[in-house]
């Protein structure tokens, strides 16, 4: 089944500011949250929906490669992100706090349900920016890259809590170990309960007594980590690909970051590139052009045979079809467009100057347009139309 548009899911236009974003994802998520529709899979759906939604538009980046590319820019294919594989858990974690301000967060679960049975572990790490560069032939065809990052990864010491030992861990004295603290307040409505986080251990429920000493009570360490990256063909300059979950690790036990990887397209010694389409203008000598040839020319993958018709007249391009870049949308796949130049010497012998002017009068050396040839910017415009 295909994805609705997340501007629809959400019901914002496109030109939605950040502010009306979470507004609107905040009205759809208590709309359908599972609280209040108890085993409504239907309902559960439409919030996982929305959250999805409301993780890429509430993110410059993902949003502007969702404008671009649609969902195929921020989906798992290839190593992109966009918030499929989320389970409830990620969603109480990661957007909890729009629920917490909202009255109906204290009945049904918005600001305090948190990961491990109402206790957050940790904070959120951060996410990790890195360049990639990929050469012509790796954008055609995909690639494999690995990769040395260096990040916060969990301290094998403590395994990720900060703590000296398991006894170095205890509950936290301001919520008995629940993580969230629940508070009355008397209104003309009668007396409302609202539930947020504990200040005292940040919803852990727990505070150490005795800190790691390899993490200093951090719960993870700095490090170096090598990681692979599939990178799915058709990829462009500027473009930035999302690995869930490959950023630094949180504090004591906290959910990582993500990975952002920006290619960064190198240029080729010889050809072009214009979105799908790959450029080459190619130069031949005067005799080719008069007699023909068949002569070769670079293309992504290797050479290819091209023959070149008697009387070709500089200005013409021939076409290779497929041979361009494959969409990342689409099964689309754009050509090798060559473009010929007659090449003119500039400097000749005076025997050459002889033998040439002696076709200065010769009415086949006179130009003789057809009335139905096509300019030059005619057949571009025809080309990339």
């Amino acid at each position: 089944m295909a994805k609705r548009d997340y501007y629809e899911v959400l019901g914002v236009a496109k030109s939605a500011s950040a502010d009306e974003i979470k507004k609107a994802y905040r009205k759809v998520a208590m709309q359908f949250h599972p609280d209040r529709n108890p085993g409504d899979k239907a309902a559960e759906e439409k919030f996982k929906e929305a959250a999805e939604a409301y993780e890429v538009l509430s993110d410059q980046e993902k949003k502007a490669q969702y404008d671009r590319f649609g969902h195929a820019g921020v989906n798992n294919r290839g190593g992109f992100s966009g918030g499929q594989g989320m389970n409830m858990d990620d969603i109480f974690s990661n957007f909890g706090d729009i629920f917490g301000d909202d009255i109906f967060g204290s009945f049904f679960g918005g600001g305090g349900r948190q990961r491990g049975g109402g206790k957050a572990r940790g904070t959120r790490g951060s996410n990790l920016r890195i360049k990639l560069k990929m050469n012509y032939e790796e954008i055609a065809k995909g690639a494999n890259k690995t990769v040395k990052v260096k990040k916060y990864t969990s301290c094998s010491t403590c395994s990720g809590s900060g703590a000296k030992d398991k006894n170095a861990i205890q509950n936290c004295s301001t919520c008995n170990g629940s993580g969230q603290v629940r508070k009355v307040t008397s209104t003309f409505l009668g007396q409302m309960q609202t539930v947020g986080t504990c200040p005292t251990c940040n919803g852990e429920g727990s505070t150490i007594t005795n800190k790691c000493t390899a993490c200093k009570g951090e719960g993870r360490v700095y490090t170096e980590e090598t990681i692979n990256i599939d990178i799915p063909a058709g990829v462009q300059d500027g473009m930035q690909l999302s690995l869930s979950g490959k950023g630094n690790i949180g504090e004591r036990g906290g959910s990582p970051g993500d990975l952002i990887v920006l290619i960064e397209e190198e240029a080729h010694p010889e050809l072009q590139r214009d979105n799908l389409n790959v450029i080459y203008d190619m130069h031949i000598s005067i005799p080719d052009a008069v007699f023909g040839a068949n002569l070769e020319v670079p293309t992504i993958d290797g050479r290819a045979k091209i023959k070149i018709p008697p009387g070709t007249q500089s200005g013409k391009i021939f076409r290779l079809k497929g041979k361009g870049f494959p969409s990342i949308n689409s099964y689309e796949k754009g050509d090798q467009l060559i473009h010929v130049n007659v090449w003119t010497p500039q400097e000749l012998t005076s025997e050459e100057k002889e033998m040439i002017e002696k076709f200065r009068e010769s009415k086949n050396f006179q130009p003789q347009p057809e009335k139905n040839e096509k300019s030059f910017f005619t057949k571009v415009k025809e080309m990339f139309g």
